[in-house]
């Protein structure tokens, strides 16, 4: 097949000048024909050459750009004076974005964790030592890069307690590490998207000691073209190996990244796989 690079450069112009009136109109919270309208474009031939090309819709894009200008906002001023700020017309609406798109209330996000216990501890495991954090409902935070992930913790949580207690954590490591365990599930407690908790448990429907691909994952959830932002969902994944990501891999039979590296992820499978 000949691309055609010529109105392929034409249709990133298109792209390019719409993100640009949504973000300079982004207060405003522009309609659908009045992006369109910028561009000269119908609203269906705009709708799917942006969503084609961006990998979200419009909406989708103004959501994003709403909501991440909202957080910077309260960080500095009230709950309403935010939603005011980034074109919402009200604090019920803001509240409503945020629960939609982060899975978290804007008094949540702006308190940083305020109230919260968070019990942490740093193992040894068969793939090296590991950050264990678990709120009262359940793991937070797995991670296998122990200094980064304790001021990761400490970042998101900034006002929450976090108490170093590793006679709690051993349990649960046990747990996650021994063959011998109780077969008791453990809780998890996430915070995410909407999309990406859609993400998450995808990923715990793949078998131990099997792998599949991220296309596969995009439409096993319903979104056969969200591969890049499938990579994306994976990427953010808080307790890995809890939450398999490892089992993913490129359509090529490559391995691909992995937040802790590839040997450990190659790792990781063969243990499952002698598991299994």
């Amino acid at each position: 097949m000949t691309l055609n690079f010529t109105q392929a450069g034409n249709d990133y112009k298109i792209v390019a000048e719409a993100i640009r009136f949504i973000e300079s109109h982004q207060r405003n919270q522009p309609t659908l024909a009045e992006v369109a309208a910028s561009v000269n474009l119908s609203e269906y031939h705009f709708q799917r050459l942006f969503t084609r090309w961006v990998g979200i819709s419009p909406k989708r894009f103004l959501q994003f750009l709403t909501k991440e200008n909202a957080k910077r906002l309260l960080a500095e001023s009230s709950l309403l004076d935010a939603a005011y700020e980034s074109g919402l017309s009200s604090a019920g609406r803001l509240h409503d974005l945020f629960v939609q798109t982060e899975a978290l209330t804007p008094g949540e996000i702006k308190g940083k964790g305020a109230g919260l216990k968070i019990r942490y501890g740093s193992h040894p495991t068969p793939f090296g030592q590991a950050l264990i954090a678990t709120t009262e409902r359940g793991i937070c935070r797995l991670a296998f890069d122990v200094e980064n992930a304790l001021a990761t913790l400490k970042a998101d949580f900034g006002n929450a307690t976090l108490i170093l207690d590793a006679a709690h954590t051993q349990n649960l490591i046990e747990k996650i590490f021994s063959s011998s365990n109780d077969g008791t599930p453990l809780t998890l407690d996430l915070r995410g998207t909407n999309f990406q908790i859609q993400v998450w448990e995808a990923l715990l429907r793949i078998p131990t000691g099997e792998v599949t691909t991220y296309q596969s994952i995009a439409a096993a959830i319903g979104s056969p073209k969200a591969s890049r932002a499938v990579g994306s969902a994976v990427g953010k994944n808080p307790v890995p190996l809890l939450i398999p990501c490892h089992r993913v891999i490129r359509a090529t039979g490559e391995f691909g990244q992995y937040a802790f590296g590839s040997t450990r992820k190659k790792a990781i499978l063969g243990w499952e796989m002698a598991q299994a």
